[in-house]
């Protein structure tokens, strides 16, 4: 909205021409979500203790995890709030994508919010039965995807793109619609399941926005695009303005959420960020990318399928417990060891990620 008004406003006044820039329009995203972020913050945790919206844990989990009952969740509801806020002030929102992004964001955001609703509510810590979670979870993700795919505009908005190759595109045509739709639910339940540490996923969740931005202004940059030999998407850099939202929002809550928690962000946090970095990736192209730069999330997710396809199969546990972080917890790492240790190698295969761009 603001840059709507700064665009009226550089008729007038040449200096106003500096929010035409991605740069700094970004920037200011960023410091906006973080400001609100760290301004709401500490009344909203006071708010949802005097309202006794606390963390149910479920009993199967770590014991040593019981401690955390009643530490206030559904802090999502902060990020969001943020990201929103900022992207609304600072994005061009007659781009196409920057809607797609929000309405995937505010649907998975709301599955989560009712999910989180059940737990608290009715003290229920499974929340949403699963198969209604993953029904309205799929009907969003294919909106999306069917909305991006008939507003399919060149080639390149519908190839598969694959790192060290510069000359290697698969056209998916209407595969296009399957493979956004496993990404964008997939990372959506990816981050959800490893949201089971103080701040272990907020932080992968911002580091791997950041990097997406990037891509995204790279994408929407024709010459930056030509030289690394990457789509040219000339819409797709307005998402810079989203990812550094969210990078704000993320790092604002990790004010919080950092251990020991004082508020968790709950599904309604967890389902919406992973939803929105999994429509980012499908976007610009980078799915690939994507699934190295959030390595963490995928062996999480992976952690759980073999737990429970080996327990299934042969009545053995291959982990002391799932998702993958519980398992070097039985082991005796301390919480704050496994979470910085997960952030650590996050950074790595981030930093590669960003590597493949030029590997070409």
């Amino acid at each position: 909205m603001l840059y709507w008004l700064t665009e009226y406003l550089t008729e007038y006044y040449s200096m106003f021409n500096v929010f035409n820039y991605l740069s700094f329009r970004a920037i200011l995203g960023v410091l906006t979500a973080v400001t609100i972020s760290m301004v709401f913050g500490a009344p909203m945790i006071r708010k949802l203790n005097y309202l006794q919206i606390g963390q149910s844990v479920r009993d199967d989990g770590p014991q040593s995890h019981l401690s955390k009952t009643g530490t206030p969740t559904m802090g999502g509801t902060l990020i969001l709030l943020s990201v929103f806020v900022s992207t609304l002030l600072w994005a061009d929102l007659d781009n196409r994508y920057v809607w797609v992004v929000l309405f995937v964001t505010a649907s998975f955001g709301a599955i989560g919010f009712v999910d989180d609703y059940r737990k608290v509510i009715y003290r229920n810590p499974k929340g949403l039965p699963a198969r209604w979670k993953y029904l309205w979870q799929s009907v969003a993700g294919l909106i999306a995807a069917s909305y991006l795919y008939s507003q399919v505009e060149i080639p390149a908005e519908t190839q598969l793109f694959i790192p060290f190759f510069k000359d290697v595109a698969i056209d998916l045509g209407f595969g296009y619609i399957v493979l956004s739709y496993f990404v964008i639910v997939g990372s959506s339940n990816a981050v959800n399941l490893t949201d089971g540490l103080d701040g272990l996923a907020i932080l992968p969740c911002v580091m791997i926005g950041g990097a997406l931005g990037v891509i995204a202004y790279l994408t929407g940059h024709a010459v930056y695009a030509e030289y690394l030999h990457i789509p040219f998407l000339p819409e797709a850099g307005e998402l810079v303005v989203f990812c550094a939202a969210l990078c704000g929002a993320g790092m604002g809550f990790l004010w919080f959420n950092t251990y020991p928690a004082q508020v968790f962000m709950g599904d309604v946090g967890a389902l919406s960020l992973g939803a929105a970095l999994g429509v980012i990736a499908v976007i610009v192209r980078h799915e690939i990318v994507f699934f190295v730069m959030a390595g963490v999330f995928v062996m999480e997710t992976v952690s759980v399928i073999v737990q429970v396809a080996s327990f299934k199969l042969t009545g053995k546990r291959v982990f002391r417990m799932a998702p993958l972080h519980h398992h070097f917890e039985l082991k005796g790492w301390p919480e704050p060891r496994v979470i910085v240790r997960f952030w650590i190698i996050t950074v790595m295969l981030v930093l590669f990620g960003l590597a493949t761009l030029k590997l070409r």
